[in-house]
């Protein structure tokens, strides 16, 4: 009486285990669940080359500051030269010394005439 009871007891959690595992994996492998997943490892790996990205051009910059030092020394440079700001050129003149005024308008400031 024990046996088959143990034996059915053992054969029912394994088909509870078995169709839970199941039902998972199912889950796992429907397109929302695959594309959510695709996406969060495309977001991984963009933000780990990102990183290396910003990691690299640090790297670069210190190298490049550090590079020209050594030559500034080297040639005996003391200062780098002063740059003279770019020029810039406005997009309309204004030319306020010399205003224009239209004389002879036809615009009649008569607010009753538009009536």
């Amino acid at each position: 009486m024990f046996r088959r009871t143990f034996w059915f007891t053992t054969g029912v959690a394994a088909g509870v285990w078995a169709t839970t595992k199941v039902n998972r994996k199912l889950k796992q492998l429907t397109p929302e669940s695959l594309a959510a997943t695709a996406a969060n490892k495309a977001l991984e790996t963009g933000q780990r080359l990102k990183d290396r990205a910003v990691g690299f051009a640090l790297d670069v910059r210190d190298n490049m500051a550090q590079r020209e030092a050594e030559l500034e020394e080297a040639l005996g440079i003391q200062e780098s030269p002063g740059l003279t700001a770019p020029r810039r050129y406005a997009a309309i003149e204004n030319n306020r010394s010399n205003p224009q005024y239209i004389e002879n308008t036809t615009y009649s400031y008569n607010r009753n005439e538009d009536h």
